[in-house]
């Protein structure tokens, strides 16, 4: 169920109130600058894909706007904002020769925010894989994740005396399963044992990454992964056995090797018809098991599972969740987003809660949350109360769990502005600030609004139901 704070709540000396976006859904200029096709570009380009058959190639055209962008973050109040580096405009085929004209717009992009006194929050991997080394075989090769900690490298070189946290990966969850074996989104494709390859080489990428980071950074950084972990709710006989299974398949297949240096017995238990985990080599475990300074966690709903009646007669495929054909997801009830997602803020304190349990020593960094609604335009406002009401409640939850002792640093409300949703288009809109597509206007809702004069006050107000 939805909840909205009881009584305004002051957020504590400074905790980070910002915003975030991703590359290949703001930027545009794909074909700008010396910069390479990357998996979504050829994604986008194949028919019935997108809803609306739409793609990046303009986006809400950040790149040309970067300044205007910059400043409606000043006017914001934002404490921090956090971006993603399209690996195809440093490094156009994913290895080899660097793009200094790619360098260039990420740093006056990082210079504009010190420049405002936002923080800068870079995210490494937000999806957009250089097109060659997806037709390489894309994650499911290791050569992927061995790119990768060259690319990090050359991005620390060039802006790691100037941000002070990063980013590897942005939710390898989505880019293993939704890529690999629902193939909903980039690379497309329908294959459970490309999936679990990918899972590792993302997992060994973002080890790679780490170290690469911090052997060229040139000041003090804090590193982390932004991982879509979500609360697990179980209803029926064998509630707890459907919670594991999912549970494993969602979080633990990354939490277990970045936190504990390994992959749940369980896990590798539920998924031997699948694949055998041969391709996890000796001493890839230490790798990925890189000390964080914090975790950057994703939160949006919670799921609701159980398990079938006489279990799976057979796979259920394409399948975000392989091997786990005995498990089904249950309508959350209550209210929803246009992206059918439970506005529930009490699964975001039941996760911080968890994360506390299982790493009481580990800073969180909300990295993203937000809602879709169908949000219209009228007389040059956007009423967006339900968003504003997701929001506060969300925040709500953030301020229960600092009162309960859980170290959480800041939030990063996603999005900042309308954009390309991936395989919705510009059908979907999370964003606080109104895009208009034709026009390219920007306008800051009344959700945006609220959420400044939080900024501002440093206090979160109740919002009516």
């Amino acid at each position: 169920m939805s909840t909205t704070p009881p009584a305004a709540r002051r957020l504590p000396h400074g905790f980070l109130l910002g915003a975030a976006t991703a590359a290949y859904q703001v930027e545009g200029a794909t074909g700008e600058d010396g910069r390479g096709r990357s998996t979504w570009d050829t994604f986008c380009s194949t028919p019935g894909m997108v809803t609306d058959g739409s793609n990046g190639d303009v986006a809400i055209d950040h790149y040309h706007r970067l300044d205007q962008d910059l400043d409606l973050m000043v006017e914001m109040g934002l404490d921090a904002y956090r971006f993603s580096i399209a690996w195809p405009r440093i490094i156009a085929t994913g290895r080899g020769a660097v793009n200094r004209r790619g360098l260039d717009f990420y740093a006056r992009l990082v210079d504009g925010l010190l420049e405002r006194g936002i923080r800068p929050v870079a995210t490494l991997y937000h999806w957009d894989l250089p097109a060659e080394l997806e037709t390489a075989g894309g994650w499911t090769e290791r050569a992927t994740a061995e790119a990768f900690g060259e690319y990090a490298a050359v991005v620390g070189r060039a802006l790691g005396d100037r941000i002070p946290t990063w980013l590897t990966l942005n939710e390898p969850w989505c880019s293993a399963f939704l890529g690999y074996s629902l193939g909903v989104h980039a690379p497309g494709v329908k294959d459970p044992g490309a999936a679990f390859r990918a899972v590792h080489h993302l997992n060994l990428a973002h080890g790679l990454g780490v170290q690469a980071l911090r052997s060229v950074a040139t000041r003090d950084v804090e590193i982390s992964a932004a991982l879509n972990l979500h609360p697990i709710r179980g209803v029926g006989p064998g509630a707890q056995e459907a919670i594991r299974r999912i549970d494993a398949l969602r979080n633990r297949i990354f939490t277990g090797p970045m936190l504990r240096g390994a992959y749940p017995d369980d896990l590798v238990a539920d998924t031997a018809s699948a694949t055998d985990w041969a391709f996890v080599q000796a001493g890839d475990l230490v790798t990925i098991k890189q000390p964080l300074d914090l975790l950057g966690v994703n939160y949006y709903f919670p799921e609701v599972v159980r398990l079938r009646e006489g279990g799976a007669a057979a796979p259920l495929a394409p399948s975000a969740y392989p091997t786990a054909e005995a498990v089904e997801f249950l309508d959350p009830g209550g209210p929803l987003t246009t992206m059918g997602w439970a506005q529930d803020a009490t699964g975001l304190l039941e996760l911080l809660g968890t994360i506390h349990r299982d790493a009481p020593d580990l800073p969180i960094l909300i990295t993203e949350n937000g809602a879709s609604f169908d949000d219209q335009l009228q007389d040059g406002r956007v009423h967006d109360a339900e968003r504003t009401a997701y929001l506060a409640s969300h925040l709500g939850a953030v301020c229960d769990a600092l009162d309960q002792g859980i170290n959480v640093r800041g939030y990063l409300a996603w999005s900042l502005f309308d954009n390309f949703e991936w395989g919705f288009g510009y059908t979907k809109r999370f964003g606080m600030v109104y895009v208009d597509y034709p026009t390219q206007q920007r306008i800051i809702k009344d959700s945006g609004a609220w959420y400044a004069s939080v900024a501002r006050s440093r206090t979160v107000e109740p919002v009516p139901a």
